[in-house]
């Protein structure tokens, strides 16, 4: 069986697209696998590392603003769609899966002309407008959140829930091990702080503002990622050089964060929400407004509307999110209860699930 995965950009659409090879691969060894990801993205770093080839397409995003980036647009696409077309006349794919991306649409639009099974994995409770296009000519569309007839024809929609990493499954790493791998050798509550794969502004300065609050609080431990275009400039500041605080660029375990952690701070991209409602750790979303429809915000209201976790919005940040996470820590009957929450809202076979309807396309 061939199978060929479009998308990426961000971690939030190339993880779930790795788990989903890595599931393929699981359940059938024979099965050959191509990624076709965007130039110059994360995906043509992530997914080579994770054992896969992949191809890179000339191709941006389409800017909502005044941009002169935008007169190269259609040359892109067009490049694109003679090389996706390409692409999948010489790799024969039996199926072409879209996790969302730049690269998603030109291979799905073509691999649907050309009357292959396709199938997307929609991972937003809000989707973009490539995948509210593609929708109408691909023959499966997995999705995490309810509600989403709205957007998709009803016929073609699975709920699935979205793919994460397969360190996350069942996390039974020993706390004080987790712990001691970032250098942490107390027993003191700890904070996981991060932006998402490539870390957040917003958030870092929400950090450092909070320069008092965190030292007065020494008896509470953080491990504070900050995304590697950040790390030199707050690995040197004051905030950094409290001992009750760990500054990494990037975390490459992330199974071991989320064990050493009693709570998160974290954005609400969908492969965040995921692992969180996996994990079942309380959690405090901070939303990007700087994504396509605000999808993040939404995100976060689906478990805000469930009473599975807190939500600070992006231009109170400063102000409120080490405030809000100090006192969810002191608040024990609050903790437990989002965890409740959050453990109906988990989709543990999310990603067994999407790969049997992979397969049975392909039947």
């Amino acid at each position: 069986m061939r199978v060929l995965i479009s998308g990426g950009g961000t971690g939030g659409h190339v993880y779930p697209a790795i788990a989903l090879a890595n599931a393929i691969k699981d359940k059938d060894p024979s099965a050959e696998i191509l990624f076709v990801g965007a130039q110059g993205k994360l995906e043509m770093k992530k997914v080579p590392a994770a054992g896969y080839f992949i191809i890179g397409l000339w191709i941006s995003g389409f800017q909502r603003k005044l941009s002169i980036r935008n007169l190269l647009f259609p040359f892109k696409l067009a490049s694109s769609l003679y090389r996706g077309r390409k692409i999948i006349m010489d790799y024969k794919p039996d199926v072409v899966v879209g996790v969302g991306g730049y690269a998603s649409g030109p291979i799905l639009q073509v691999a649907s002309m050309m009357k292959i099974p396709t199938l997307i994995q929609e991972q937003n409770s809000y989707p973009g407008i490539t995948n509210k296009i593609l929708a109408k000519k691909v023959n499966k569309i997995c999705v995490a959140y309810d509600g989403m007839d709205r957007f998709f024809p009803s016929e073609k929609i699975i709920f699935t829930g979205n793919p994460v990493r397969r360190d996350l499954y069942d996390i039974q790493i020993n706390r004080e091990e987790a712990k001691a791998s970032f250098g942490i050798d107390n027993d003191h509550k700890t904070v996981l702080i991060f932006g998402g794969s490539l870390g957040a502004r917003r958030i870092n300065e929400s950090v450092e503002g909070a320069f008092d609050m965190i030292k007065r609080h020494s008896e509470i431990n953080y491990i504070w990622q900050v995304g590697k275009m950040y790390f030199d400039e707050y690995s040197c500041g004051v905030v950094a050089a409290l001992p009750n605080i760990t500054v990494l660029p990037f975390i490459e375990r992330m199974d071991y964060a989320y064990a050493a952690a009693d709570a998160v701070v974290c954005r609400a991209g969908a492969l965040t929400i995921s692992e969180i409602a996996l994990i079942n750790k309380p959690a405090v979303l901070i939303p990007s407004p700087h994504v396509a429809e605000d999808h993040q915000t939404k995100n976060a209201m689906a478990l805000v509307n469930n009473e599975a976790a807190l939500m600070v919005p992006n231009a109170e940040a400063k102000e409120k999110m080490i405030p809000t996470i100090l006192e969810l820590l002191s608040d024990e009957k609050l903790q437990q209860y989002l965890v409740c929450n959050l453990k109906k809202m988990g989709r543990p076979d999310a990603t067994s699930e999407i790969v049997e309807e992979i397969f049975k396309l392909v039947k």
